[in-house]
């Protein structure tokens, strides 16, 4: 097993020294602060990001203003009340994002973020109490729980939330199959897993967060 440093090395070699490494790394909330965001905040970051998928990001967020008045600022209650007429209202609505499948998965989405929170008092506590050593089960939970969170859309809401969490994108893949510490798919429960063990040593290793981790690695190659 490789050990960190020697990928952290060949990063700070790519991108000029350390100054610059440590400027273009994220840094994740802590829980206490997850813990403290509100439930329609995370309505709308969820959603962002389902509607980002596929779209320009710019494209996506110059329209979410519109989003935000439409769905009466992701109040959990207003969302998943809505009709099946306004939500077909909502899908042809040209101040959006005319994708009616992505309209009707933010009605879903807001009733499921509303059975978690029936149960564990809210979104933001549930996300907070979920240990990172196992963040790829998290990652398989929104899937099964919510609509349109599948793949890489899982992972890149909890980015986006402020959650600790690495990322398979395809420079870490390529990363760490450069590297020689994991090769084959990287997709699936199993293969999840057997990755997440590999995140899991790095961060004894290093101290750092598993967002870093996964950046690193993608800086460390060509």
């Amino acid at each position: 097993m490789i050990e960190f440093d020697r990928i952290e090395s060949a990063a700070r070699a790519h991108l000029g020294g350390t100054a610059e490494l440590e400027a273009a790394l994220v840094r994740p909330e802590p829980p206490e602060s997850l813990a403290m965001i509100g439930d329609d905040r995370y309505l709308s970051v969820m959603c962002r990001r389902i509607f980002r998928a596929g779209l320009t990001h710019r494209l996506v967020d110059a329209r979410w203003p519109a989003f935000e008045a439409e769905f009466d600022d992701f109040q959990l209650e207003s969302v998943a009340a809505l009709s099946e007429d306004d939500l077909k209202r909502l899908a042809s609505d040209e101040q959006l994002i005319r994708h009616r499948r992505k309209i009707f998965a933010v009605r879903d989405n807001a009733r499921a973020m509303q059975a978690i929170v029936d149960e564990f008092g809210s979104f933001g506590f549930w996300l907070a109490e979920w240990p990172e050593d196992e963040i790829v089960e998290l990652w398989a939970e929104l899937k099964a729980r919510f609509t349109q969170l599948g793949g890489q859309s899982g992972p890149a809401f909890l980015r986006m939330a402020g959650k600790d969490t690495f990322l398979l994108t395809d420079w870490v893949v390529r990363a760490m199959s450069e590297w020689q510490v994991y090769s084959g798919k990287a997709n699936g429960r199993s293969a999840h897993r057997r990755i997440q063990a590999l995140f899991n040593i790095w961060n004894e290793q290093s101290g750092r967060p598993y967002c870093q981790l996964s950046q690193i690695l993608a800086f460390s190659i060509d």
